[in-house]
């Protein structure tokens, strides 16, 4: 027989961007939402599980479009330097960790951009992989020889192509992995840094990737590197700070994604004495003003956002970013819905994950209890109720078991 419970929701944020919905009656058959609908007191049938949730706002589980596993976002320069030099055997203890945090605060999927051994890649085979989580990975990345993203990855050999040395790579990667630009600087504002490939290497290896059923994901800052990324057909642009209203604007007419990690300079405004030396916090903050001025830009245009927090960059920590990147979203002027949208459903589309960060009739009855109304999102993210998966409430993550009140409570 199939197993039917009934969720009353004090509020709904489905994931769609729509608007937010009241007093709303979930249907749950065998872990699948089978209706939604306006509540009433004669909406249950008699004998039926029923839970009362009317003091709380439910919404999908989200996703981290943008994390680095194998970092912590530690201020202390000699732990970051030991994170840098360590092997799999000493970061597998902190990658654990990190997912812990990231699952606390509702974070059910996520996807790791890179790192130098492919420690993230050797967890997600093992044992201790939360069932619970989707982790994408991309591995180790490519940049060019002696330009930035050796911290992340390696470079194709002297005289080898793009294209050629991907396709040397048998790694189980979900992603790959481009670096096109360098690091933004935090002592002159919007200094761009040359691309590090051209347009043709980059479709060259679109078109590779593609073969074997895999999107490209490209760092890129900077007006020209974004631009080369997108006309060569990469799927999303990481950062994209200072890119311009041009490459926005191109970025929605190809459909093609933007994770704007706006988080990480605000955390480095923050932590500017522990920053790069040199750094200026002035300097730092017109960074994120600017950014979000694209991302409103954006917003206008129609450009598909997925939201990222660079978690392990200095200052961003895995789990407690993602309520900072969607405050920051708000303050560039999307609304709590369309912030969700950001967090939820368009990071799952570009994760490929076609039965995740939507509530709707036909999906997965996984999703996220935060005991506030709207208005205390994304705050409470950090206190979430509960976390219900597969229609269950997770033991996993258990602050207050909920009661499941009989149908005429």
């Amino acid at each position: 027989m199939s197993a039917t419970t009934y969720i009353l929701a004090g509020w709904l944020l489905d994931g769609s961007g729509g608007p937010i919905r009241e007093k709303v009656l979930l249907k749950i058959v065998d872990g699948r939402f089978a209706a939604i609908e306006q509540y009433t007191p004669e909406s249950v049938p008699a004998a039926c599980a029923f839970t009362d949730l009317s003091n709380c706002t439910l919404l999908p589980p989200l996703v981290d479009s943008h994390v680095h596993l194998f970092m912590s976002g530690t201020i202390d320069h000699k732990t970051r330097e030991w994170q840098l030099a360590a092997g799999y055997e000493e970061l597998r203890p902190l990658i654990k960790q990190h997912l812990h945090y990231l699952f606390s605060h509702g974070v059910l999927a996520v996807r790791d951009g890179g790192d130098r051994g492919g420690f993230a890649l050797c967890y997600r085979s093992e044992r201790d992989m939360p069932a619970e989580m989707v982790l994408k990975v991309a591995g180790r990345a490519w940049h060019q020889k002696g330009r930035y993203g050796g911290l992340i990855g390696r470079h194709p050999a002297e005289g080898e192509s793009l294209a050629a040395a991907y396709a040397k790579e048998n790694d189980p990667i979900d992603q790959v992995k481009l670096v096109n630009s360098g690091l933004n600087s935090l002592e002159v504002f919007g200094r761009e840094t040359p691309p590090q490939f051209s347009a043709r290497e980059i479709a060259e290896l679109v078109a590779a990737a593609q073969q074997r059923g895999k999107k490209v994901m490209v760092h890129a800052n900077g007006r020209e590197p974004v631009r080369l990324a997108v006309q060569g057909g990469c799927h999303s642009i990481e950062h994209g700070f200072f890119m311009g209203r041009e490459n926005l604007q191109l970025l929605a007419e190809k459909g093609t994604f933007w994770v704007p990690t706006l988080f990480t300079m605000k955390a480095y405004a923050a932590n500017v004495t522990f920053a790069k030396a040199g750094a200026d916090r002035l300097v730092i903050e017109k960074n994120l003003n600017h950014q979000l001025e694209q991302l409103a830009i954006a917003r206008e245009l129609g450009v598909k956002v997925a939201l990222g927090t660079d978690a392990g960059s200095l200052g961003v920590l895995h789990g407690e970013s993602m309520v900072d990147e969607m405050k920051l979203y708000k303050k560039a002027g999307y609304s709590l819905a369309e912030t969700v949208r950001c967090a939820t459903s368009n990071g799952a589309e570009l994760l490929g994950l076609e039965d995740f960060g939507r509530i709707a009739p036909g999906q997965t009855a996984t999703f996220l209890v935060a005991r506030c109304a709207p208005a205390q999102l994304p705050r409470k993210l950090s206190y979430l109720e509960a976390i219900y998966l597969n229609g269950k409430q997770s033991d996993r993550y258990r602050k207050n078991p909920v009661k499941h009140l009989p149908t005429d409570a």
